[in-house]
């Protein structure tokens, strides 16, 4: 089979690979869509720390069920699977508190490797986060299981109030996909971001309001609020500039939302005195629970979300790295690889 393998920054090679077969267990997917994502792309830029050279990669996938090994009940050859690439172990410290996202071993456990005509998935995977794809939901649709369990349990954790507006920073994928699970819940999601096109993407897909950032976004948004400010901020671009203004779009009693992750070592400057008098919520979701899987699930699976819009072209699986030279180049929200 083939496999695409990050060798370096900006690298990537196609290379010949066994096809995998399954332990007890476990299942093999034939990939039929693999997308594109931020952390790939921050893979390919510059590296990752849980990504050493040479590695396979991509995790947003949606498949057949190939093979199954001994033990599979909820599986059979030719079923039609869509799934993400984690699950808790289920017994640790965390997991037991109920904070299923922080397990200590969901990233140890994780796998990698969807660019590829084939991937394992692992009795923990198998028996907690993985789906038989409906009919009505489309190969490309099933593949964003994954990142839009991400934003769910970010929208869980924020817990926003149906009628509530909520500002969301950022135009990339993530961003999209929180206007989307936003209105899906009731909110009134208001989307900043500096691309036009990405903006009118935004109100195609949910979004109340679209505003291009500037300097006065700020006093853009309290104006829509009658002076206020927003019911809660999600930042989404991972920028730390634009983690110290958070904060001011949000009201008195309002959350701000950090999703967007900035890198180890960094550190903020934020007004103190606000964040006191004025009993304004930080929030720092990571990853995601089977519960927020299972709703992202439900949200695919019942039509109440279509995250398609957000594909921007498609790529063979020999044309991998083209399709990441482009992303490089600041075309696409996310591709969508198909073997």
């Amino acid at each position: 089979m083939r496999a695409g393998y990050l060798v370096a920054p900006q690298q990537i090679e196609l290379r010949e690979a066994p096809v995998p077969r399954p332990s007890s267990g476990e299942v093999v997917v034939r990939v039929r869509v693999a997308l594109t994502d931020g952390t790939d792309l921050k893979a390919f830029r510059r590296g990752h720390p849980q990504m050493p050279m040479p590695t396979r990669f991509g995790h947003e996938f949606s498949g057949d069920v190939a093979a199954v090994g001994s033990g599979v009940t909820s599986f059979a050859v030719g079923d039609p699977i869509m799934t993400v690439h984690s699950a808790p172990d289920g017994t640790c410290y965390w997991c037991l508190q109920g904070q299923e996202e922080l397990c200590e071993r969901v990233m140890a456990t994780k796998i990698l490797g969807a660019y590829a005509d084939y991937i394992v998935l692992p009795q923990h995977i198998v028996t907690r986060n993985a789906f038989r794809k409906p009919d009505t939901v489309s190969y490309e649709a099933a593949a964003f299981l994954e990142p839009l369990a991400c934003v769910v349990h970010s929208v869980e954790l924020l817990d926003p109030k149906p009628g509530a507006t909520v500002v969301v920073i950022g135009v990339g994928g993530f961003g999209l996909l929180h206007a989307l699970v936003l209105r899906a819940r009731g909110a009134e999601p208001v989307v900043l971001g500096r691309r036009p096109d990405r903006l009118a993407l935004a109100l195609e897909m949910g979004a109340a309001r679209a505003i291009l950032s500037d300097d006065e976004s700020a006093v853009a948004v309290k104006r829509l609020t009658g002076g206020r400010g927003a019911d809660a901020a999600i930042e989404c671009t991972g920028v730390q500039a634009v983690w110290e203004k958070a904060p001011a779009f949000v009201r008195r009693g309002g959350a701000v939302s950090f999703f967007g992750g900035l890198p180890s070592g960094s550190t903020l400057t934020l007004d103190a005195a606000r964040l006191h008098y004025d009993e304004i919520r930080l929030l720092s979701p990571f990853h995601f629970t089977p519960r927020s899987v299972h709703a992202a699930y439900d949200l695919l699976a019942g039509g109440a979300v279509d995250p398609t819009p957000l594909i921007s072209a498609r790529y063979a699986l020999d044309e991998l790295a083209d399709a990441f030279a482009q992303l490089d180049g600041g075309d696409g929200i996310k591709y969508a690889i198909v073997p």
